[in-house]
C-alpha cells in the first residue's frame, strides 16, 4: 500500500510540474501576447474615453451614451463566418492573414481617434471610436480561432488561462496605463503608446505560424451570396433553432439579459461620478484601474468556489443579491465625496462582486449550450448579456442627470431583483460538472 501511494504521489507531482511547464511553452506564451492586444481596445472606447471627454466638460448623457459604442461586441457572431471563410486581403494564411490586415487597421484607427480634439471634434470621436470597436471586436475573432486551432488538446486548458490573463493585462494598460500617459504627456500620447502596443499581437501574426487545419474559405461551397447565406444559416439560425426547443427560453433569455443590467448601469456611470467629484485622473487610475484589477480577479476565484460548492443556480441567487448590494457602495461614495478611502471600498466592493457574479453567470451560460453548437451558443448567449451594457445602460447619463446620482445608484441596486426571482424560478437545479467549473474559472 505505502509503494503504491507513493507511485500515486510521485505521478500527481509530475502532472503538477507538467501543467506549470506548460505555461513557458512557446505557443502558450504568444497566446499570452495575442489576449494583451485583445485587451487593449476595449477601454479606449468606453472608461478611458468616457474620463477624457468629462475632463473637457462633456455632459453627463453624451458620457452615458458611450457604452454603445461597445455594440459591435455584442454581434461579433453575424460576421464571424465571413472572417472565417473568405480569404484575407493579405496572403498569409487565414488566420494570420486576417489577424495583420485587422490589426494595422485597428492601429491606425486608435492613433485616429487619439489625435481628434473633443471640443471640436465630437461627431468624428464617436464615429472613429465606433470603428475602434468594432475592429476589436473582429480581432477578438481572429484571435479566438487562432489559440483554438493553434494549441494542442493539453495546451487548451493553459491557452485559455493566458487569453485571460493577456486580456486582464492589457485592459490595465488601456485603462491605468492610458490614464497615467494622459496625466503627464497628452491624449494623444496615450492613444498612440496603445496603439503602438497592439504590435504585441501584431509580432505574433507576422512571425507566429499559420494553423495547419483544412482551409475553410469560400472556395469550399461554391461562390458569392451562397456562401454567406450557408454560413449565416449555420452559425446564427441553427443555434437559435437549437436553443428554442428548451422548455420556458423566453424566461431564460430575460433572465440573462437583466441579471448583469444593474451592475452595467453602475459601471457605465462610475467613471463620470468620480470626475464629478474632483477625483484627480491619477487617483482614479490608482483606485479604480490597479486596485480594481486584483479586486475582479480575486472575486472571479471566488465565485469559482461558490459556484462549485452551492451549485449554478443558488450562486447565481447568492452572487446576484451581492452584485445588488456591491452597486450601494457608490450611493456611500456620492455623499461621501472626494474621499480616497470611500473610493478604494467602492472600488473593491463594485468589482468583487460583479466578478463573482460574471463567473457564476460564465458557468450558467456554458451549462446551457448543447454539444453541437457549444460555440456559436455561448457567443449568442454572452452578446445577449453584454446588450444591458451597450444598450440598457447607455441611459444612465441622462437618468442620472434628471434624478441625481444618490436615487440612480440605488435604482441600479434593486433593477437585477426580477432576473434573480426567474432564476430562482427557472435556474438549474442540480450541480454543475467538473466541466463547468473549468469553463467558470
Amino acid at each position: 500500500m505505502k509503494e503504491n501511494s507513493g507511485t500515486n504521489e510521485v505521478h500527481a507531482g509530475k502532472k503538477w510540474r507538467n501543467g506549470i511547464a506548460a505555461y513557458t511553452q512557446p505557443r502558450v506564451l504568444q497566446v499570452l501576447a495575442l489576449g494583451f492586444s485583445s485587451g487593449l481596445p476595449l477601454l479606449l472606447t468606453y472608461s478611458t474615453l468616457q474620463a477624457w471627454l468629462a475632463t473637457v466638460g462633456v455632459r453627463r448623457a453624451t458620457l452615458g451614451a458611450i457604452a454603445l459604442v461597445g455594440t459591435s461586441y455584442s454581434f461579433k457572431f453575424v460576421w464571424a463566418p465571413l472572417i472565417d471563410r473568405v480569404p484575407p486581403p493579405i496572403p498569409l494564411g487565414r488566420r494570420r492573414g486576417w489577424g495583420v490586415t485587422i490589426q494595422l487597421l485597428l492601429i491606425a484607427a486608435i492613433l485616429a481617434l487619439g489625435s481628434c480634439d473633443p471640443k471640436h471634434n465630437l461627431s468624428r470621436m464617436a464615429i472613429l471610436a465606433v470603428v475602434v470597436a468594432f475592429l476589436s471586436a473582429s480581432q477578438d475573432i481572429v484571435i479566438d480561432a487562432w489559440r483554438v486551432e493553434s494549441l494542442n488538446k493539453d495546451q487548451q486548458a493553459p491557452g485559455a488561462a493566458m487569453i485571460q490573463s493577456g486580456y486582464r493585462i492589457g485592459m490595465l494598460a488601456a485603462g491605468a496605463g492610458a490614464l497615467f500617459i494622459a496625466a503627464s504627456a497628452g491624449w494623444f500620447t496615450a492613444y498612440a503608446t496603445m496603439a503602438a502596443l497592439i504590435g504585441v499581437g501584431l509580432l505574433v501574426f507576422l512571425f507566429g505560424p499559420e494553423p495547419q487545419v483544412s482551409s475553410r474559405t469560400s472556395d469550399d461551397r461554391g461562390s458569392g451570396w451562397h456562401v454567406i447565406a450557408h454560413a449565416f444559416n449555420t452559425a446564427v439560425i441553427g443555434p437559435f433553432r437549437d436553443f428554442m426547443h428548451r422548455p420556458l427560453w423566453p424566461l431564460i433569455l430575460i433572465a440573462i439579459f437583466g441579471y448583469k443590467m444593474g451592475e452595467a448601469m453602475a459601471g457605465v456611470m462610475s467613471t463620470p461620478l468620480y470626475i464629478s467629484l474632483k477625483f484627480s485622473l491619477p487617483e482614479i487610475a490608482t483606485a479604480s484601474k490597479i486596485f480594481g484589477f486584483f479586486s475582479i480577479v480575486t472575486g472571479a476565484l471566488i465565485g469559482g468556489v461558490v459556484t462549485t460548492k452551492l451549485g449554478i443556480r443558488r450562486a447565481l441567487i447568492l452572487c446576484g443579491i451581492l452584485q445588488s448590494i456591491g452597486n450601494l457602495f457608490f450611493v456611500l461614495q456620492a455623499m461621501g465625496g472626494h474621499r480616497i478611502g470611500y473610493l478604494a471600498l467602492c472600488v473593491t466592493a463594485e468589482n468583487l462582486t460583479g466578478a463573482m457574479a460574471g463567473t457564476a453567470l460564465i458557468t450558467w451560460l456554458s451549462s446551457l449550450c448543447s454539444p453541437a453548437f457549444t460555440a456559436t451558443q455561448f457567443a449568442l448567449l454572452s452578446s445577449l448579456a453584454s446588450l444591458s451594457r451597450t444598450v440598457v445602460a447607455s441611459s444612465g447619463g441622462a437618468l442620472s442627470e434628471k434624478i441625481g446620482w444618490v436615487p440612480f445608484f440605488i435604482l441600479t441596486s434593486v433593477i437585477g431583483l426580477p432576473a434573480i426571482l426567474l432564476i430562482a424560478w427557472i435556474g438549474p437545479r442540480d450541480n454543475i460538472s467538473q466541466k463547468g467549473v473549468q469553463q467558470a474559472v
